[in-house]
């Protein structure tokens, strides 16, 4: 009974999800090719990784910020999988061999906080931080990511790069650098 209903809960909250961001995002562009957006993922990774060698050679309390969907784990092509996107991984893979600190910061509830940090896991990401929407709250998705970034700061980290598919995951400061990983018009979000 406790398993069934939990995976009720999970299934609801999934589906309020999934109808909140087709609300806000009417009409996106068709996504390409799994082939075609891993193309362009892996030319963006081409220009983040010579800078993130480079960057991480410095002393200091490194970090890089990754979003989740569509920019660690493929969750637009392979929803129910989710792999690792394998540019991104093998690049965050090199930084923490270089000593930078991981964290990810998302805009999925905190009701996944487990499920999130299994995924990231599963799939070889070390994982430093994760920084879920809480529980009931109701600001705009770039307001939770600059403030949770803003806490990584706060920690005494410096944010090196922040890596997201979408301008709310990368909008508001606290990173040295961005890079932006396409979505295609909203298409993968």
């Amino acid at each position: 009974m406790k398993i069934t209903l939990r995976l009720a809960v999970v299934g609801l909250a999934a589906g309020l999800l999934t109808l909140s961001a087709g609300i806000a995002n009417a009409a996106p562009a068709a996504a390409p090719s799994e082939a075609q957006w891993l193309s362009d993922v892996t030319a963006v990774t081409n220009q983040a990784s010579p800078y993130l060698q480079q960057r991480l050679s410095s002393p200091g309390k490194l970090a890089i910020v990754l979003d989740i969907d569509n920019t660690s784990l493929e969750t637009h092509y392979h929803p129910i999988t989710m792999p690792a996107i394998p540019p991104v991984l093998a690049m965050i893979q090199q930084a923490k061999a270089k000593g930078a600190s991981i964290f990810f910061i998302t805009d999925r509830p905190e009701l996944f906080r487990s499920v999130t940090q299994s995924s990231l896991t599963a799939v070889g990401y070390p994982v430093d931080g994760l920084s879920l929407r809480p529980n009931f709250n109701t600001d705009p998705v770039q307001v939770n990511k600059t403030n949770a970034r803003a806490a990584i700061e706060a920690q005494g980290f410096t944010i090196v790069a922040n890596i997201g598919n979408n301008t709310t995951d990368l909008e508001g400061g606290h990173a040295e650098r961005t890079f932006k990983l396409p979505d295609y018009d909203g298409a993968l979000r």
